[in-house]
């Protein structure tokens, strides 16, 4: 499955992403609210990270044979990260008739820290 490299996170990234999820609380947008809060900076929405996720997956395999889908997120993703999102079969199995691949789902940093772990079912 190929990777997905979704660019640069910038400010205006995140402002966009805020107002297009509606959730904008002010450590993603404000760096003063962020330094405030015990970061250096402002830092990616984990939901950008899920949306960068579904594209992954949807950009494979139709949304329809998404069966199951699970993350969490296992540290921040600073602004003008740059992370790069993978997808590998774990296996493949066979339920009720029906061929299903079992996916370890990543998201990862250019220094190699992974902000995102999980899982996902797919029928095959």
């Amino acid at each position: 499955m190929p990777e997905l490299r979704p660019g640069r996170i910038s400010r205006a990234t995140l402002a966009l992403f805020a107002g297009a999820s509606g959730d904008h609380n002010p450590i993603h947008i404000d760096i003063d609210s962020a330094r405030a809060s015990g970061v250096d900076d402002v830092f990616a929405h984990g939901m950008l990270l899920m949306a960068y996720l579904g594209r992954l997956l949807t950009d494979w395999i139709p949304q329809g044979r998404i069966l199951e889908l699970s993350t969490r997120f296992t540290a921040i993703t600073p602004v003008l990260a740059e992370p790069v999102l993978n997808a590998q079969i774990r296996e493949i199995v066979t339920v009720d008739g029906e061929q299903r691949a079992n996916l370890d789902l990543s998201a990862v940093l250019a220094d190699g820290t992974r902000t995102l772990l999980g899982a996902a079912v797919v029928a095959w």
